[in-house]
């Protein structure tokens, strides 16, 4: 596999693993999957300040990461938010990890110490539209439980809790050098 930055010109791959989750899962939030051009100006915007990382199969999209703000405060920009999806078929393969592995490079060169991941958890045994697999995995790549919103979610007419994981990616120091944002990275 091949891990490359993503361009828009991989706007529609990206769309087409992430529909899935959005039509089939409480994994993310959103109700109606975002078309194409939406995914372009996603991934344009998110590359101004930080990664958008894909993985390529046999010249295929296989499954993406990227990271963002944790918070607009400046006091933040230490700090980021990461996301990762995979086509279903995917899951179980060591490529999410790959692709965090990656992405947390990079984003130690922009001067970020801690990233953050926002899950959505079960609430029943068998639930259809959702499992902890995301949970664990972030578990296994080495990120801690920190917090959690009780029920916050409303969707397929059920209230969902999220948690916060966070992963320590480099040592803090006292005195940090400033966030430096994807653009202004050589890469």
């Amino acid at each position: 596999m091949e891990i490359r930055f993503a361009v828009k010109e991989d706007a529609a791959a990206i769309r087409e693993i992430y529909a899935p989750y959005v039509t089939d899962t409480a994994v993310t939030f959103e109700y109606d999957v975002p078309d194409e051009a939406e995914f372009v100006c996603r991934i344009e915007n998110t590359l101004k300040e930080y990664p958008y990382l894909v993985g390529v199969e046999n010249g295929r999209v296989i499954g993406y990461a990227y990271a963002g703000s944790f918070h607009s405060r400046a006091a933040y920009k230490h700090s980021a938010e990461v996301s990762i999806y995979l086509e279903r078929s995917q899951h179980g393969k060591g490529i999410g990890s790959l692709l965090y592995r990656e992405l947390e490079k990079i984003l130690i060169r922009q001067n970020v110490f801690l990233l953050c991941a926002c899950i959505t958890v079960t609430e029943r045994e068998n639930d259809a539209h959702l499992t902890d697999a995301s949970v664990r995995f972030h578990r296994k790549n080495g990120y801690a439980l920190v917090g959690k919103h009780e029920l916050c979610g409303y969707k397929f007419d059920k209230w969902y809790s999220i948690v916060w994981m966070e992963k320590l990616i480099a040592e803090r120091v006292s005195d940090p050098e400033p966030f430096l944002p994807f653009s202004r990275l050589n890469v």
